[in-house]
């Protein structure tokens, strides 16, 4: 009888062990959610390849997930506003963070002014017109061995330009909130459910063993009970 009620006290510990184990349900971006760049070194890719490697998103900034494969996502980064262009490529599954809110600055909406110099040649002309202003919308950066290149959009056609330093912006910080929330509430918090189920798992502990010691009979005077 005590061996039985060990091993029933035992899997009623376990059951008990699970329950405040179980997880939070914190909700999973699903296709057509979105998820964070939480790190600085995520890439857009071209291909479902590393060779294709396009730029690194800005840091803490978004991509909407269209799609879900085994390693890579199939995402889209920016929206057709002009004179912003959607962007459609991939990103390693495990880069990224998903988040189950929409964000309320997903993208990062900058256009950058770029200075061009050109050559005078010769003496003719007081030289008014050897400086050009060109205007891109940025997307994001890559560095090819310890030269940094923007990648950028103009009239339409993506490429790269040279920069002399990382691109300074606004970093948004409602994923780290909202991660802040989810885990005190896994942690301390308990849904009506669990409370129920956990109260009758004790209570039918504690029934069972109070039935179990009622049952008992008393031991011979000079015997000793072994467990």
């Amino acid at each position: 009888m005590i061996a039985g009620m060990k091993r029933f006290l035992s899997v009623a510990a376990a059951l008990l062990v699970l329950l405040f184990a179980a997880p939070s349900g914190r909700a999973h971006a699903a296709e057509g959610g979105y998820a964070v760049a939480a790190a600085r070194d995520v890439w857009f890719y071209a291909r479902e390849d590393e060779s294709s490697r396009l730029f690194q998103l800005p840091f803490s900034y978004y991509v909407r997930v269209l799609a879900e494969g085994e390693t890579y996502c199939s995402v889209e980064y920016l929206d057709d506003v002009p004179p912003y262009r959607k962007i459609q490529g991939y990103c390693r599954k495990d880069a990224l963070t998903p988040v189950d809110f929409v964000p309320a600055r997903p993208y990062l909406r900058r256009e950058i002014t770029v200075e061009y110099s050109l050559p005078q040649k010769g003496g003719l002309g007081e030289g008014k017109f050897l400086t050009v202003e060109r205007t891109f919308v940025y997307y994001g950066q890559r560095y090819e061995g310890s030269a940094l290149y923007f990648y950028v959009l103009a009239d339409g056609e993506f490429d790269y330009i040279p920069a002399a330093s990382p691109l300074e912006y606004e970093y948004n910080t409602d994923y780290l909130e909202t991660a802040a929330v989810t885990s005190h509430e896994g942690s301390a918090g308990l849904s009506a459910a669990e409370i129920a189920i956990i109260c009758i798992a004790c209570v039918a502990v504690v029934g069972v063993a109070v039935l179990v010691l009622r049952g008992k009979k008393p031991l011979p005077e000079g015997e000793r009970a072994e467990f």
